[in-house]
C-alpha cells in the first residue's frame, strides 16, 4: 500500500508539472481532444455529483469545442461507474466526476473490482462539502453538548437518519456515538431527499445531512444545526461550530467531488485536462453556482488531489472498522 501511495503521489506531481505548459501550449496542440468525451458520473441524474458533472461538462465542450457527454451509472455506491471508468481505454477521452465513496468503499466492501491508487489518475478537486448535524424543533437541545446530554438520560432511545448505510452521513452517525459515548438507533434512508423530508417533518429525532441537500432548507426555521463535519464553518452558518470545536474529533475529512482518469493516460493529455478543469472551476460564475449549492470551491491540482486521497483513505477506514461497519 505505501508503494502504490507513493507512486500516486508522484504521478500526480508529474501531472501538476506540467499543468502551466499545458495551458500555454492549449492552443497549439490540436491532437487532444478531436472526438467527444464522455464524463462518467456514478450516480443518478439530478444529484449533486451530477449537476457539477453537466456544469464543468458544458464548460469544457465550449472550450473545446468538442461534445462532452454525461453519463450516468448508479449502481453499488457508485463502484459500478467508478470501475468502468478504471476499465476504460487510458486516452483521455473516458473521464470520472467522484465522490467521497470512492475512498470509503474499499473499507466497505470486502471486494472491491479496482484499486484506487493504482487505478486512478488525480485530475482535480472541484469543490468540497460537509455534514451537518440538525435535529427538528421539537428536540429541546441548541448544541452539540446539550443533546450528548439528552442522548446519555435515555439511551437507545433517540434516532439519527442518514442518507444511506455506508454512505459519510452513517459514518459520522457512528463517529458521533463512539466519540460522544452515547447509544442512537440508526434510521438509513434511501438517499438524502427523503431523509430532509423527514427531518423537516420531525419523524427523525436527529441526522446528518450533506450540507447541499440541506441548503434550501437552512433559513426555514423547521430544524436546528448543531455542528458541522470538516475543517470549515459553513459560510452561511457562521454560528455553528465544527465538531473539532465543540470538543469532538474524528470529524476532520471533507465530502468532495473530484475529476480523475483512467491510470495510464498520457502526461500531456492529463495536463492538458487537469489546467482545463482548474480553470473552469476557478471562473466567478463557476464558483458562485457551486458556492449556490452549499458547496466550497477548490479547483485544486492534481497533487492536492492525490494528497487528499491519500490523507482521507485510511481516516475513513478506521471509523469503518471502530464501529464494524461492513456492506457485504
Amino acid at each position: 500500500m505505501d508503494h502504490e501511495r507513493r507512486r500516486w503521489l508522484g504521478q500526480a506531481a508529474a501531472i501538476g508539472g506540467g499543468m502551466a505548459f499545458a495551458s500555454w501550449h492549449a492552443s497549439a496542440d490540436t491532437a487532444y481532444p478531436n472526438k467527444p468525451l464522455r464524463l462518467v458520473v456514478p450516480y443518478p441524474a439530478g444529484g449533486g455529483a451530477d449537476t457539477i458533472a453537466r456544469l464543468i461538462g458544458q464548460q469544457l465542450s465550449q472550450a473545446w469545442q468538442q461534445p462532452v457527454v454525461v453519463d450516468n451509472k448508479p449502481g453499488a455506491s457508485g463502484i459500478l461507474g467508478n470501475d468502468i471508468v478504471a476499465k476504460a481505454t487510458p486516452d483521455g477521452y473516458t473521464m470520472l466526476l467522484a465522490i467521497t465513496a470512492m475512498i470509503q468503499s474499499p473499507s466497505l466492501y470486502r471486494k472491491m473490482p479496482y484499486n484506487v491508487e493504482r487505478d486512478f489518475m488525480p485530475v482535480s478537486l472541484v469543490a468540497r462539502s460537509s455534514d451537518l448535524f440538525v435535529v427538528p424543533n421539537r428536540v429541546p437541545a441548541r448544541t452539540l453538548a446539550e443533546f450528548i446530554a439528552l442522548a446519555k438520560a435515555s439511551p437507545g432511545k433517540l434516532s439519527y437518519g442518514s442518507y444511506g448505510n455506508g454512505t459519510s452521513s452513517h459514518l459520522h452517525g457512528e463517529q458521533f456515538k463512539i466519540r460522544a459515548g452515547i447509544d442512537l438507533v440508526h434510521v438509513p434512508y434511501k438517499g438524502a431527499a427523503p431523509l430532509v423530508s423527514d427531518v423537516l417533518g420531525g419523524q427523525v429525532d436527529s441526522a446528518f445531512v450533506d450540507v447541499t441537500s440541506a441548503n434550501a432548507y437552512l433559513q426555514s426555521g423547521k430544524f436546528r444545526v448543531l455542528g458541522i463535519t470538516g475543517t470549515q464553518r459553513h459560510t452561511a452558518l457562521p454560528a455553528v461550530p465544527t465538531f473539532a470545536e465543540a470538543g469532538l474529533t474524528g470529524f476532520e475529512p471533507n465530502g468532495w467531488f473530484g475529476f480523475f482518469l483512467p491510470a495510464g493516460t498520457p502526461r500531456d493529455v492529463a495536463d492538458r485536462l487537469a489546467a482545463e478543469v482548474a480553470r473552469i472551476a476557478k471562473r466567478p460564475d463557476i464558483s458562485q453556482r457551486l458556492s449556490a449549492m452549499g458547496l466550497q470551491p477548490v479547483a485544486s491540482t492534481p497533487t492536492e488531489l492525490a494528497s487528499v486521497v491519500s490523507n482521507d483513505t485510511p481516516k475513513w477506514a478506521e471509523i469503518v472498522r471502530t464501529a464494524r461497519i461492513q456492506l457485504d
